[in-house]
């Protein structure tokens, strides 16, 4: 195993094609058989009740992350892929504190609000669509104003998944 953990965040608003797009370049990387795992940020705080000292669940993920990361280590996996919302440079600490001796590369997925509401109207078509396609937009602006990415790739309308996962793998330097 090399010194570095080269971690790929994938960032980007709601409904920008993150978990597409990283399924796709786990496929890639695979094909290129390229050691590696995969998590969706998200999934690692689905709970109820949250803790009123922890209201979104971010503390909970990140320990559930460093715990996941040091079974992957465990299991030989020499590169981390990750789909979640990054707002801030700040949150990246978070990130290589879960993640020891994390390389960290920050990639937006960027695609027009109207197709980001499209893919989450087909997505999540149940009682919180309304308050996700708000988020996405506010989200959206954040991330456009922010500017804190490396790079950014399109994931709009047109672009296959193959496409955009072997660009931003390109872009990383990954492959």
């Amino acid at each position: 195993m090399t010194d570095r953990v080269p971690v790929l965040l994938l960032s980007g608003s709601m409904g920008a094609g993150k978990t597409t797009v990283m399924g796709e370049i786990s496929d890639l990387l695979i094909e290129a058989d390229v050691s590696h795992a995969c998590v969706d940020f998200d999934g690692l705080s689905l709970i109820h009740p949250h803790d009123p000292a922890d209201p979104h669940g971010f503390a909970l993920a990140f320990r559930n992350l460093k715990s996941i990361w040091a079974n992957y280590c465990t299991a030989g996996i020499e590169r981390l892929v990750i789909a979640a919302v990054i707002e801030s440079r700040a949150e990246l600490a978070h990130y290589e504190e879960a993640v020891p001796r994390a390389e960290i590369v920050l990639c937006r997925l960027v695609a027009p609000i109207a197709t980001m509401h499209d893919r989450l109207r087909s997505r999540d078509p149940g009682i919180y669509l309304p308050r996700f396609l708000a988020r996405s937009t506010e989200l959206e602006g954040i991330l456009a104003a922010g500017r804190i990415e490396d790079f950014t790739v399109d994931n709009g309308p047109g672009r296959h998944v193959t496409d955009v996962a072997r660009d931003v793998l390109q872009r990383a330097g990954w492959l």
